[in-house]
């Protein structure tokens, strides 16, 4: 394998992993800063995930209810965080609201991340 060929695996394989994660994420602080203001908090983790431990104040919507369940997000224009376990489905859930118009998505990523 030549030295050009391992570049563009390393760099493939970043982007995957960029575009899994959401392209990027809020720190912990900055969700706070979020929440305390107004936004409204999502955890995206399944019902049974949710139950066995949540960040207080959050609402429960699952990545895979997300589309049928816009109005229960609010206002398009209104600031959104999500979260999950690892990253991967609140990146897959902002793509989803950005796509159905919500302008003010931010992605915590992990639940671990709130702090």
């Amino acid at each position: 394998m030549t030295n050009f060929t391992v570049a563009m695996l390393i760099v493939g394989a970043g982007l995957i992993i960029y575009r899994l994660r959401g392209a990027s994420t809020i720190t912990g602080e900055q969700a706070k800063r979020l929440v305390s203001s107004g936004a409204t908090l999502i955890d995206v983790r399944t019902p049974s995930e949710f139950s066995s431990g949540h960040i207080d104040g959050a609402m429960n919507i699952s990545v895979d209810q997300l589309a049928e369940r816009l109005a229960d997000v609010g206002d398009r224009s209104g600031a959104v965080v999500l979260y999950c376990a690892s990253g991967a489905r609140s990146a897959r859930a902002k793509r989803i609201l950005e796509r159905e118009g919500f302008s003010n998505v931010n992605n915590l990523g992990g639940m671990s991340r709130w702090g």
